[in-house]
């Protein structure tokens, strides 16, 4: 009998923090070099956040932002053989960015410099770069897992146990300060 999977979305390790503190509520989407379909599609609503290592840089990370990417990297051992998932997500919107002005708006509320973000929204240009809102909730006990084969390469979306449901979560954000940064962002966007 297989053990039941959840998806989980990987991303920088720095952006997790960034999201686990309220820094922000968003990543950004284009899809990994090795997606089934070439582009990023949205495959659950709700996941883990699965944190990755490898392409995250200093120079990628606006100057006060970068202690998120320090802190992330202290904490790396290339060869564990397990790795920490500390965060849920559930997406509230899945923005579609197609022009540079509109993606010029959202500076303020990312990690991200202005020239990492250009070059996402430029990246495979005729698919739109996909803003994720995300609700993010952080374990009160996070999860250990196997790291496996199949979680490596460039892809968005992988699969990792469940483990015991339901795992106990706090919002990183408390309801009213998400909700405001949410309107902020729509109110940047025009939407």
């Amino acid at each position: 009998m297989l053990e039941p999977t959840i998806p989980a979305l990987k991303e920088w390790a720095s952006a997790i923090k960034a999201l686990e503190t309220g820094r922000q509520i968003m990543v950004m989407r284009k899809g990994g070099i090795v997606e089934e379909t070439r582009h990023f599609e949205l495959k659950s609503p709700a996941f883990y956040l699965y944190p990755t290592y490898e392409h995250q840089r200093k120079e990628l990370i606006k100057s006060s932002d970068q202690s998120y990417v320090e802190e992330s990297l202290a904490e790396w051992v290339p060869e564990a053989s397990t790795i920490r998932i500390t965060a849920y997500a559930e997406v509230t919107q899945d923005l579609e960015i197609r022009d540079q002005e509109m993606l010029d708006r959202l500076l303020d509320f990312h990690m991200w410099t202005a020239d990492f973000a250009e070059d996402r929204l430029k990246w495979k240009r005729k698919d739109p770069l996909h803003v994720l809102i995300l609700r993010v909730y952080l374990l009160k006990e996070p999860m250990e897992i196997p790291v496996l084969p199949e979680y490596n390469g460039c892809r968005s979306w992988i699969s990792i146990p469940n483990g015991p449901v339901p795992r106990e979560m706090t919002p990183a954000v408390d309801v009213a300060d998400f909700d405001e940064q949410v309107q902020k962002i729509n109110e940047m966007l025009k939407l």
